[in-house]
């Protein structure tokens, strides 16, 4: 019984959030309609492949509502299914990046010692080469296609994940539930998986939404510069990359990616803000 009064409250809290936030309500619509869109492509009547010289860099109009790109493909087909590729990829790259994270920061911040030492100069060392340098000469070496972009974006991003867990766990170890249940003989996996993981939450929530904006990120960049997803697959980093040509003639192709990936991003922060509040009720009332 306390346990559904202690879940109405905290969606209670996220409700009365929503209502003082409208732009956090604009973002999560727009984000719905993406990851909607995405998911249904398949079964929407859209060929994303399909050329037609006869209309190359036309306008947006009501046939072709995003207008056409440089060999007549319809442009929001090319949109839709880029969306769906650039949040594959965000997700699949953010669960390896989460996954990895909190493994390293939980193990280093709960033993400690050597461990926590040793851990702790491999992220020194990975977080001391800037993130885009390291990911874009590791691409160059693997090839190039989807799940390489994942593993790449994922294996190379968990770093400042791995801190903040570490923190987090350095902090929760030392509380008094946490002391008891170590006095009464509880291993170590337990422990882990019964108090700490579920007291570093929140973090986790947090630095999975942005995990995500950041892969989304990374794969535009990767892809804008070439070496990311590749034709006929296409991302909206990809659609930038093609758009580069025909900026006179049709901005459209470029403006219409950029602002996606831009309000995609802020949308993502949004939704963390609020799994946040729902998860921890404390930030909600530490507003009142």
């Amino acid at each position: 019984m306390a346990g559904n009064d202690s879940k109405k409250r905290r969606l209670e809290n996220v409700i009365a959030a929503l209502k003082n936030d409208k732009v956090a309500i604009a973002a999560l619509v727009f984000l719905v309609i993406v990851i909607v869109l995405s998911l249904a492509a398949p079964i929407l009547p859209l060929e994303p492949n399909k050329t037609n010289v006869a209309h190359m860099l036309e306008a947006p109009s009501w046939e072709h509502p995003f207008g056409t790109d440089e060999i007549g493909r319809d442009y929001l087909a090319r949109v839709i299914y880029g969306g769906r590729i650039s949040l594959l990829v965000g997700v699949l790259a953010m669960m390896m990046s989460v996954t990895i994270g909190v493994t390293v920061g939980t193990v280093s911040g709960y033993f400690g010692g050597i461990v926590d030492a040793v851990l702790m100069r491999i992220v020194d060392v990975m977080q001391s080469i800037p993130w885009l340098v390291l990911v874009t000469v590791v691409s160059i070496f693997f090839k190039q296609g989807l799940s390489s972009i994942i593993i790449v974006i994922g294996f190379f991003t968990w770093m400042e994940i791995a801190r903040l867990v570490r923190a987090e766990v350095l902090s929760v170890k030392e509380r008094e539930y946490v002391l008891y249940a170590k006095f009464t003989g509880i291993s170590s996996a337990k422990m882990i998986f019964r108090h700490l993981i579920p007291s570093v939450l929140p973090t986790i929530i947090i630095a999975a939404t942005t995990s995500i904006s950041n892969a989304i990120m990374t794969e535009s960049s990767l892809s804008f510069l070439g070496i990311g997803i590749q034709e006929p697959m296409s991302s909206w980093g990809k659609l930038l990359q093609s758009a580069q040509s025909n900026l006179q003639n049709a901005i459209y192709m470029a403006l219409i990616p950029g602002l996606l990936i831009m309000f995609t991003i802020f949308a993502f922060n949004k939704l963390g803000n609020l799994l946040r509040i729902y998860v921890d009720p404390r930030v909600m009332d530490g507003t009142k």
